[in-house]
């Protein structure tokens, strides 16, 4: 990747500027949690038994761990590594969920925390050919984010995304066969195929247009979850696709609004000339009132619009 910086009319060349130490990636993403990943940073190198985890955060979204590491080299296994270290988030639950109270000040029980959506992030300047293709698989609860930071101290960070429709399960040969096993009993990894089936099909043809339509927009991403399908760019979400029988019903974050009547970064309109959406909100107990535009669409929507509402949120998020 080369950048450049533009002044004047004139580019130059911004150098890459390397990381010397492991550490050096750590105290930088665990101060930018949520603004890289939208995670509540919890703990730094917490020991577990005889491992230790270099950054514990927490997906409120999700309600649901998720263990950060990070790698200089890339002389090592990501699937070992990763299906050890779920594999122990799973086997101390109690260790976990502690650390965890203790850093919210408050008791939790195992059954407030969403286990099956846990997940691992590796974080590194590069990732060889071998890495990538080791989780090049449909179901893993892995993400890996190459980071890159320039001389002119920009930091760009590149999450590697699976194009396979093969699942992990389906290598019988693995050494990790019986780990992999006991992790996907309980870590479950959501696809399209989870949502589309509870919809009829001329509401799924209907959605296949809109995913075939959205291919255009740079660096976008559906992401299915527990509840619904995220489309994302980077770590942001532009909207949420939730499926019924008969309708998708779409939302749009606007963002929050504080008791003294600032805005949240983002803070975000909606152009809808048909009005189609439409305004809700909630208020949380510090005073922030949330908002969000709900859009119901049924087997008749017109892609073309449902598109035009979703490049406004990707216009905002991009800018």
């Amino acid at each position: 990747m080369e950048v450049f910086n533009l002044k004047n009319d004139k580019v130059e060349e911004v150098e890459l500027k390397p990381f010397k130490l492991e550490k050096d990636i750590q105290n930088l993403v665990e101060k930018n949690t949520e603004t890289f990943f939208e995670l509540e940073f919890i703990y730094s190198e917490l020991t577990v038994g005889d491992y230790r985890i270099d950054s514990l955060c927490f997906d409120n979204e999700n309600n649901s761990f998720v263990i950060i590491e990070y790698k200089k080299g890339n002389s090592y296994s990501v699937i070992d590594q990763g299906y050890t270290y779920l594999q122990l988030l799973l086997n101390n639950k109690s260790d976990f969920l502690l650390t965890l109270s203790q850093h919210l000040n408050k008791v939790l029980r195992l059954e407030d925390i969403d286990w099956s959506q846990s997940k691992i992030i590796f974080v590194s300047p590069s990732f060889n050919s071998y890495q990538k293709d080791s989780v090049n698989f449909k179901n893993l609860p892995f993400e890996l984010w190459e980071i890159k930071r320039f001389s002119n101290n920009t930091i760009v960070f590149n999450k590697h995304k699976s194009s396979s429709n093969e699942s992990i399960e389906s290598l019988t040969n693995t050494k990790n066969k019986n780990v992999i096993s006991s992790v996907s009993r309980e870590v479950k990894v959501f696809d399209d195929n989870d949502w589309i089936s509870k919809t009829n099909e001329q509401l799924v043809q209907k959605w296949n247009d809109l995913k075939e339509s959205l291919i255009e927009l740079n660096d976008v991403e559906l992401v299915s979850k527990r509840d619904y399908i995220s489309l994302m760019i980077g770590n942001k979400t532009i909207c949420y696709f939730n499926f019924q029988k008969t309708r998708i019903r779409m939302d749009f974050v606007r963002g929050n609004i504080k008791p003294d009547g600032s805005k949240s970064k983002n803070f975000f309109t909606l152009d809808d000339p048909k009005q189609i959406s439409i305004e809700g909100s909630w208020e949380w107990k510090n005073g922030t009132k949330g908002n969000v535009y709900k859009v119901s669409l049924d087997k008749n929507f017109d892609v073309d619009y449902v598109k035009f509402l979703i490049k406004q949120k990707y216009n905002n998020l991009s800018r």
